[in-house]
């Protein structure tokens, strides 16, 4: 599918919901990708009657990161597109890398949006970016929900984090960004090679290993589907009771399943109740089921998730 302003709004409005006259935030980098996204819910929001505010972010790893945001909120003024600049704090920067640039540019994205009270924040990622996102994960030996990659909606820090771009690849953003005359500019970090991901995106060059990643990632995307379908039908058929305080299930039952189907249900409760923490570690999560099994324990604490074993119960609640 071509990208274009009518097909993106057939895109918006079947998969996603909203509130009447919605408020919104972009992510802007200024590059090609979040700048193709902005013009692309710009014109959107004006059909809806809403607001839209870009959110730039300066990181204060690259020293030209700060002119470049002043020089791309001039060109949306031009537009008509409000922005603001949010800036990371000195103690915020201890490691300098990809991933802590990335973690405090959400925290700092999303406390706005709750500031301000914004529901929804808007992310350019593409479908270019998720085989990338798949090819590090496999070679870090991540799980099946890994491997799934980038997903299209989820929710950080009681935002909502949405990426309509996900089934688009880097050439259309780009034909759509030449159609239109959006103006954008290059990170040269994208080309520094002591990047991983600079270099995995140098390999996905070559057409034929592309296609083949492709497809691998698809079949996984498929697969991951079901598993997580499985996941959620096991989970359901052992439930007792739940309520916003606790979960019950039938012991027996739930021990009888595989430890990796136990362990990833454990997770999805410490979610339910903690959808702001991080993901529980594996090694705690498997410590605590193999004692479960052996039936060493009656109660056990798991990262603030209490877990309680009364008879044939198992309660899962919440630290008060």
């Amino acid at each position: 599918m071509k990208l274009t302003y009518k097909n993106f709004y057939s895109i918006i409005t079947k998969n996603y919901i909203f509130e009447n006259k919605p408020s919104i935030a972009v992510a802007v980098s200024g590059g090609p990708d979040s700048m193709a996204l902005l013009f692309l819910l710009n014109h959107w929001i004006k059909k809806k009657k809403g607001k839209i505010i870009a959110l730039f972010v300066d990181h204060k790893i690259r020293s030209e990161s700060y002119n470049e945001n002043l020089k791309m909120q001039l060109y949306l003024q031009k537009h008509k597109i409000e922005s603001i600049m949010l800036r990371v704090s000195k103690n915020k920067l201890l490691k300098y890398n990809m991933a802590e640039a990335r973690n405090n540019r959400y925290i700092l994205m999303t406390n706005y949006c709750r500031k301000k009270n914004i529901l929804h924040l808007f992310v350019g990622h593409h479908f270019d970016d998720n085989l990338e996102t798949f090819i590090t994960r496999k070679i870090s030996g991540s799980s099946i929900e890994g491997l799934m990659s980038i997903s299209n909606i989820i929710l950080r820090n009681n935002i909502q984090i949405l990426r309509p771009l996900l089934n688009f690849s880097k050439k259309k953003i780009l034909d759509f960004n030449l159609s239109n005359r959006i103006y954008y500019i290059n990170d040269p970090s994208n080309s520094d090679k002591k990047y991983s991901r600079v270099n995995i995106r140098a390999y996905l060059q070559n057409i034929n290993k592309k296609k083949i990643i492709k497809k691998d990632f698809l079949q996984i995307r498929k697969y991951g589907n079901l598993y997580k379908k499985m996941i959620f039908e096991i989970t359901i058929k052992n439930i007792l009771k739940i309520n916003s305080n606790h979960i019950i299930l039938d012991y027996e039952n739930f021990i009888k399943n595989e430890k990796l189907v136990v362990e990833k249900i454990i997770q999805n409760f410490f979610s339910f109740f903690y959808p702001n923490k991080n993901k529980l570690r594996s090694s705690k999560t498997e410590k605590m089921i193999n004692e479960l099994l052996d039936q060493k324990i009656t109660f056990y604490n798991l990262g603030g998730l209490n877990i309680k074993k009364n008879g044939n119960f198992l309660i899962f609640f919440s630290k008060k």
